[in-house]
């Protein structure tokens, strides 16, 4: 699921800090950590001490940053391959992984910690344009939706193929991907339409 919740009953740790600070605190953490050197090196045992008390202080648990790690790992990986076109940038490539990983460990301990609406009210008081903050909010808003409706179309194709092939299997998401996509554009229109029949600018 993508949501998560947004509630601690228990307000301890870092649930108690406001979303300020941590946002803050985030972002600082982020780009000392992008700044660091090219090469795997042990000035990164730093912050990766400051995440791992941050994580003992949000108590989130393993298996939900894993799941979500594993989503964008793909990505990471992409990004950092570009490094190994010449054997002597191979440090280059770790660096990357390394500065990556602590950095979307850092976001979703974040995101895990502080409801979404703070954040949205940091950046609006940080004058953060309107239709960026509005765009966000509404993403926010429908990811859910999207996430169910991909579900039931991936579970719709599964019970129509009957194929084990691989290059049949990658053609099925391939083909969830695209009509996700086109639902998704004309639900963004819809939606669009009914907010200006209501009087939103």
């Amino acid at each position: 699921m993508l949501q998560h919740n947004q509630t601690n009953p228990n307000k301890i740790g870092l649930w108690r800090l406001g979303a300020g600070p941590k946002l803050a605190l985030t972002m600082l953490l982020v780009f000392v950590t992008a700044l660091g050197p090219r090469r795997p090196d042990a000035v990164y045992l730093i912050p990766t001490a400051v995440l791992g008390v941050f994580w003992c202080l949000s108590r989130m648990p393993v298996l939900f940053a894993l799941k979500r790690l594993v989503v964008v790992e793909p990505f990471i990986v992409g990004v950092a391959i570009l490094a190994l076109v010449r054997p002597e940038t191979k440090p280059v490539f770790y660096a990357v992984l390394l500065k990556s990983n602590l950095c979307v460990l850092a976001v979703l301990m974040l995101g895990y910690t502080t409801p979404f609406h703070e954040l949205l009210d940091v950046l609006r008081r940080m004058r953060v344009p309107g239709p960026l903050l509005t765009t966000l909010a509404l993403m926010y808003r429908y990811l859910p939706v999207l996430a169910e409706e991909s579900v039931r179309m991936q579970r719709a194709r599964a019970s129509r193929t009957f194929s084990p092939r691989r290059i049949v299997l990658w053609r099925n998401i391939a083909g969830v991907a695209a009509r996700l996509f086109v639902r998704a554009a004309d639900r963004a229109e819809r939606i669009y339409l009914a907010m200006c029949a209501r009087g939103w600018k």
